[in-house]
């Protein structure tokens, strides 16, 4: 019989895979906005390169900004309260795009989707960092990549296949539902409750989240212990320990150097990418199969995290993804060239299929998942915010002038250089980054602080 823990997390993934949804947005909506039937375009016309640009990169930029909204909201009002809050801007983005006849419209939605966005990648791996247990904290952590990509595969599916209209309308429900469910079934984090000095309610928090009969109150004297070391912390804070700036340093480079391995290339342009490529497999049918073999290959995580430790995976997923993105960069440069690429139409599929599974084996899920892990309650909101910042404003450089690097580079060596990209995030967890599994909040920090 499953814990309310697993519960109070799988209502509130609703969330992680309504993030999906819009993270795959722009897969299947740019190609129709592009289309030449115009009828089927709510603005009565093509949109041109630059717009096409900035639909696709404006969801990153807006989720630049909502970190640091969320973050400040998860300490002032709860991260339960903050979690149900996100799926506001969800709901009335996803109307917008759905009724929005001018593309002004969908500038202004594709911010406020990437604001939840940001929020989400913040609020949430902290929240779930703060109530899961040691045994099971790594693979909590990780079930959030599997709703994402279950968004995504929603996403591939389903976009191609109804109107702009429908699609929105469709995305728009999820959130209603979320809502719901997370009120009813997900507790206050009970870090959330010790930090405002309501113990009373954290330990009916932690009773409720843990299986019955468990006792609480070696747990409560730790998150008490925890949070009793430091006052609620400011950025400044994160530089004010040596433990802390490790900290800080692992969680941004992680973060950082997943967006630089190309993924959101690869999730936003899934469809743009496959027409590119001259394949003779239609481009939606490619994105599904993609979407497919990631949400397949996002249950390994959770399954060996706490098997086999954060470095191992991360090791195998850094190694796994340049290997596919080198012959993935060499199809392109040779189809640049004016080579005959017929008899490898195939290895763009085989190529992003293979970085897809080793994305999700590592640092799809693990850099957020770690986030929830290397900072003490103190300081884990302002922490949580600034990581999850400087990945959005890496996402949002690559996605914003991706096609612009591409035409000057040609999309071979820009594969190249995510490769390269990759062979960095191998060596950087070699030398850097701590193993985190089967150790409480309080042991990490000592580990950091050693």
């Amino acid at each position: 019989m499953f814990d309310q823990v697993y519960f109070s997390a799988l209502s509130g993934n609703l969330l992680s895979f309504v993030t999906g949804t819009a993270i795959a947005w722009s897969s299947p909506t740019l190609p129709k906005l592009n289309d030449t039937d115009v009828g089927n375009i709510p603005f009565g016309r093509r949109i041109d390169s630059d717009e096409n640009s900035w639909i696709g990169s404006l969801m990153p930029l807006g989720a630049i900004f909502g970190p640091f909204l969320f973050g400040f909201l998860a300490d002032k009002l709860g991260r339960k309260v903050t979690l149900m809050s996100l799926a506001v801007p969800y709901i009335v983005s996803f109307l917008t795009l759905a009724f929005a006849e001018v593309v002004s419209l969908f500038y202004f939605a594709r911010v406020l989707t990437g604001l939840a966005v940001g929020g989400v990648f913040t609020v949430f791996p902290m929240y779930i960092g703060e109530i899961a247990e040691n045994k099971n904290r790594g693979t909590l952590g990780s079930v959030m990549n599997i709703f994402i990509t279950s968004g995504l595969l929603f996403s591939y599916c389903v976009g191609p296949y109804v109107s702009i209209m429908a699609f929105n309308i469709i995305l728009a429900v999820i959130p209603c539902v979320y809502l719901v469910l997370f009120f009813l079934l997900a507790p206050e984090s009970p870090h959330y409750h010790v930090s405002r000095d309501n113990h009373e309610a954290a330990s009916k928090s932690l009773e409720k989240i843990r299986a019955p009969g468990t006792k609480t109150d070696a747990e409560l004297a730790d998150i008490k212990l925890s949070i009793e070391k430091s006052k609620e912390g400011s950025v400044g804070d994160l530089f004010a320990s040596r433990g802390l700036v490790k900290a800080l340093t692992i969680s941004v480079l992680l973060i950082v150097l997943q967006q630089l391995s190309g993924i959101n290339v690869v999730l936003f342009y899934a469809q743009p990418i496959f027409q590119a490529s001259g394949s003779s497999l239609d481009s939606e049918v490619a994105s599904i199969i993609i979407g497919v073999v990631q949400f397949l290959t996002s249950f390994v995580t959770p399954m060996l995290v706490e098997r086999l430790g954060r470095k191992i995976l991360l090791y195998f997923s850094a190694i796994g993804m340049l290997i596919a993105e080198v012959p993935l960069g060499l199809y392109f440069y040779m189809l640049n060239n004016g080579d005959d690429v017929e008899a490898i139409s195939w290895l763009p599929v085989v190529s992003l299929m293979v970085y897809i599974i080793t994305y999700n084996c590592g640092f799809g899920p693990l850099p957020w998942a770690m986030m929830g892990e290397l900072f003490p309650a103190s300081v884990k909101s302002v922490a949580s915010s600034l990581t999850a910042t400087c990945g959005c404003v890496i996402g949002f450089l690559i996605t914003k002038f991706f096609t612009s690097i591409a035409d000057a580079m040609g999309m071979g060596p820009l594969f190249w250089l995510f490769a390269g990209f990759c062979g960095v995030a191998f060596f950087f967890t070699l030398l850097f980054v701590i193993e985190t599994k089967g150790k409480n909040l309080q042991e990490i920090q000592d580990i950091l602080e050693s």
